[in-house]
């Protein structure tokens, strides 16, 4: 059962869902994107999507993480300014909210899209080296030229004239209703950090990559409208984790952007179980 779990790190609360399994096989720490907090992993009203109902079936343990500036942190944005602030307010609210429960064979870190900075920096910092690997998604360092152009005029008081059509298409592919039961409803959407992990990325991702050194598996879906899919770039963001031991690619048949809330999110979930085994092993 996925339980909403709130710690207090230096005054300040950290929240996150956590879905435990007795005796798991590994644990999973999963990070949401932008506009989004830790439902994004297990939406409401949708258990279809939901990873950590899949996950306790293969007896894994979920934590659905609400990133720094996200869920109960919202309300203390100058707290997260400096990235490495992030890294230690996001591994101590793990440390918190696991505890001592069983971890099983270790951690593995998944992100989704914004996620992705974050997961990059935990996997790099000196408490990342005993991690099983890391899974990417949704993110990579080249942008499709319709993106590129709608992106061009987004700032943090501005969202662009088809974002969401970048983010939600085609429509299909998603459950009715499912992007309602993620977002954050009315106020600022994003921390003010954001804004500058987003203009900064494509130089940030490349030296945060070439400084892991677990396992990494990046996963695109076929469907993806923010960053180039195809086999080319792909292999571009593979070739950046020149110290990973070993490194995954893989694009998502039948999903979008989100590759957690489609009708494909099963199979994807699937996917990165599959994956999380063969670094346990």
């Amino acid at each position: 059962m996925s339980t909403p779990r709130v710690v207090l790190v230096d005054g300040v609360p950290m929240s996150g869902i956590l879905s435990a399994v007795g005796s798991p096989r590994a644990t999973i720490v999963a990070v949401h994107g932008g506009a989004t907090h830790a439902a994004y992993f297990d939406p409401p009203g949708h258990p279809e999507q939901s990873l950590p109902r899949l996950a306790a079936e293969a007896g894994f343990t979920v934590l659905s993480l609400d990133r720094p500036g996200f869920g109960a942190s919202a309300l203390y944005p100058e707290e997260f300014a400096d990235p490495a602030r992030r890294v230690e307010m996001a591994h101590r609210a793990v440390e918190a909210i696991l505890g001592d429960r069983d971890r099983g064979a270790g951690i593995f870190l998944l992100a989704h899209s914004n996620g992705s900075e974050l997961v990059l920096r935990m996997a790099t910092a000196p408490t990342g080296a005993d991690l099983l690997g890391i899974e990417i998604s949704g993110t990579g360092i080249e942008q499709q030229p319709e993106a590129r152009r709608i992106l061009a005029g987004a700032s943090a008081e501005r969202i662009p004239t088809g974002l969401r059509e970048l983010l939600w298409e085609p429509a299909q592919l998603y459950p009715s209703g499912v992007a309602g039961a993620v977002r954050i409803p009315g106020g600022p959407i994003s921390p003010g950090y954001e804004a500058d992990l987003v203009s900064t990325w494509t130089q940030t991702f490349p030296e945060l990559a070439a400084r892991v050194r677990v396992p990494v598996r990046f996963t695109l879906g076929e469907h993806e409208r923010v960053w180039r899919n195809d086999d080319s770039a792909m292999a571009q963001v593979g070739a950046l984790f020149t110290a990973a031991p070993s490194v995954e690619l893989s694009r998502q048949v039948g999903a979008g952007h989100n590759l957690s809330l489609g009708h494909r999110a099963e199979d994807y979930h699937r996917s990165v179980l599959s994956y999380l085994q063969k670094c346990i092993q």
